[in-house]
């Protein structure tokens, strides 16, 4: 079966259906696919364009080479390769995001927190730099080959794996958050996964891995085989190079029919080398290999590792096909071959083209639209779409940071921090720059008031927006996150179905619902009960309380609010001597860490804050022995 190729790296006119062939530089130039290259040494070689037309840099790209000193960013080898492809018509290609190696010492150590900050530093500092790239290899060497290790350094010195949500049973959630993030960035580009030794050797781990990514919504564009593997023996990713033959050509046409056909992802041979010291073998891989990668429907283009003997990785730099200024037989070849070929195209892949993301918009969490006027239960947002649509629109409909600290099992395949906790499920842990959509339907254009259910022990802002649109910006204070207080704000919306937007603007704070009430609802110097229906009782029946006996307030005369006979009940608890109670303490992960014996709740946290005993900064749970209460503890070091 062919893939429904319609985004592609050369012109808007190839995707038309008409075969055109690739014009720029080098020996592809009007060839079906690219045939590109890499930096030699650090630089483009000044006879780069005479062969070449796309580039990678070998390592000028890479995180480490870029941002040595955090925050301080060396772009000068990298805008090599960009602005040649740019001055010369070729095609470039940026090398890579996250990788498990390479990246900079200075991430070793950092905690998971600081680890995302540094991440998304990266991302943006890239973004800013380069707005527009056509190819990006954004996790390179993240296969996993057991005991948790992978094919890079993940997790050895490094927070990066936790940093971007885990790898919870080996599902690869931190490459789809990667993916997720270059997506956001750079709506336009070909995403790639780029690995190695997938062809000989762990060729099924490869098609598990971009299947997994797949499913759980990464938008992957294509899978890069590095093809290190292309000999028998001496030719795998450890850069032996040395003796052995080609690569049986039968064996590797149905590795790669067999990748096709279980992933339906276009790939790239994307680090092509032949490492070895007898022309003839180099040459036969390179007529039986390359021709085949020409003609095969399902390769977009062809990268090889090096030219120059002498200077690649492989030892010795014998994959080099240009020897002291001459051509090695696998050179001639090529150059014969690519000549013959100027314009044929018999496979009617136009370069670079490769499956879309096909946009899956946003559902409604429960199926229909959250009503209002009423109350919106903050976690239920709506399901996540995949991919963008034609006006550049996102179809993912929350940002949080893909790794769940909550204690909740409601939604816990998601990645937000939901909590057992006030009348339900509440968002918790709401860090700077989080976000939640919720698809609605107002009933009625006019005036409303939304009532927003909130604790922190310090102070946060978050904005409300309808459609894009700012209707509010709602300021959170508090003295503990286990007293949920009303904050409100008169907000105007237009009838019909939108999507509302909760952004977090200043974090850290705790949200339990957000109720729209039609009209203005005046503040209740009372406290939580009296007439406020968006407060903990009243006469709403979806807050705690009201008409609700089950809640706190209204008529329920054990409750906080209403006519409050319990108001009086609470003052005499407040005045009984205190209890020495038990309090256990968990890491996020529900491990028990110990326990610690405090008069009340507010002094165990702030006993767990100034112990010795926790070394690491984190979130920690504080649980009540006595009545089973628990509070989120953020703890720094």
């Amino acid at each position: 079966m062919k893939s429904n190729f319609i985004k592609g790296i050369v012109s808007a006119a190839l995707l038309g259906g008409a075969v055109s062939a690739v014009a720029g530089p080098g020996l592809a130039d009007g060839a079906a696919k690219f045939v590109g290259n890499i930096t030699t040494r650090g630089q483009v070689q000044s006879d780069f364009g005479k062969y070449w037309n796309q580039i990678t840099a070998e390592n000028e790209c890479k995180w480490a080479s870029i941002e040595g000193s955090r925050g301080r960013y060396n772009w000068s080898g990298c805008d090599a390769c960009y602005n040649w492809a740019k001055n010369n018509g070729g095609h470039f290609k940026f090398h890579a995001l996250v990788w498990g190696s390479q990246y900079p010492n200075w991430l070793n150590g950092l905690s998971v927190d600081e680890t995302k900050k540094a991440i998304t530093a990266w991302f943006d500092a890239v973004k800013q730099h380069y707005p527009e790239i056509e190819m990006i290899d954004v996790v390179n060497e993240a296969i996993r080959t057991g005991n948790n290790n992978y094919h890079s350094g993940y997790g050895k010195n490094n927070n990066i794996i936790g940093a971007l949500g885990g790898d919870n049973g080996g599902n690869y959630q931190f490459v789809t958050t990667a993916f997720k993030m270059a997506r956001e960035r750079w709506p336009k580009a070909i995403l790639i996964y780029n690995d190695y030794n997938t062809v000989q050797w762990q060729k099924n781990e490869g098609i598990d891995l971009i299947n997994t990514i797949k499913r759980n919504g990464a938008p992957v564009d294509a899978y890069g085989l590095q093809a290190h593997d292309m000999m028998t023996q001496g030719g795998g990713a450890g850069g032996t190079g040395g003796g052995g033959g080609c690569l049986n050509i039968n064996t590797l046409k149905s590795v790669i029919s067999e990748i096709w056909n279980k992933t339906q992802t276009p790939m790239f041979i994307s680090e092509y080398d032949i490492g070895t010291d007898n022309d003839n073998v180099q040459k036969q891989c390179y007529q039986e290999q390359i021709s085949y990668f020409m003609e095969n429907e399902h390769i977009a283009g062809i990268t090889l590792w090096g030219y120059v003997y002498g200077a690649t990785w492989v030892t010795n730099g014998n994959s080099g096909i240009i020897k002291n200024g001459n051509d090695r037989p696998a050179m001639t070849w090529l150059k014969d071959y690519l000549s013959k070929n100027k314009g044929v195209n018999t496979t009617g892949l136009n370069t670079g083209v490769v499956t879309p993301v096909e946009p899956v918009p946003q559902e409604p969490f429960k199926g229909s639209p959250i009503a209002i006027p009423g109350k919106v239960e903050v976690e239920d947002f709506d399901k996540p779409g995949q991919g963008k649509n034609d006006d550049g629109t996102s179809n993912e409909s929350y940002g949080d940071d893909f790794e769940n600290h909550g204690d909740s099992d409601y939604r816990k395949d998601t990645g937000a921090d939901l909590y057992k906790k006030a009348t339900g499920v509440i968002l918790g842990y709401n860090n700077t720059g989080d976000w939640f959509e919720y698809t609605v339907n107002v009933a009625e254009a006019g005036d409303y008031t939304a009532i927003a259910s909130v604790a922190t022990e310090g102070s946060g802002t978050f904005t409300l927006s309808i459609d894009g649109k700012s209707i509010g910006e709602f300021e959170v204070s508090g003295t503990s996150w286990d007293e949920f207080n009303d904050v409100k704000k008169k907000v105007t919306l237009t009838a019909g179905k939108h999507v509302l937007r909760l952004d977090v603007t200043k974090e850290y704070f705790d949200i339990d619902y957000i109720n729209f009430v039609k009209g203005e609802v005046a503040d209740n110097p009372g406290g939580n009960g009296g007439d406020n229906p968006g407060g903990n009782g009243g006469d709403n029946p979806g807050g705690n309380g009201g008409d609700n006996p089950g809640g706190n307030g209204g008529d329920n005369p054990g409750g906080n609010g209403g006519d409050n006979p319990g108001q009086a009940i609470q003052t005499k608890l407040h005045m009984e001597a205190p209890v020495l109670s038990a309090y256990d303490v968990f890491d996020v992960n529900g491990v028990r860490l110990g326990r610690m014996m405090a008069y009340t709740m507010d002094e165990a946290v702030t006993t767990l804050k100034n112990t010795s005993e926790i070394k690491v900064q984190g979130i920690y749970l504080l649980r009540s022995v006595r009545n089973g209460a628990v509070k989120t503890v953020r703890v720094a070091r």
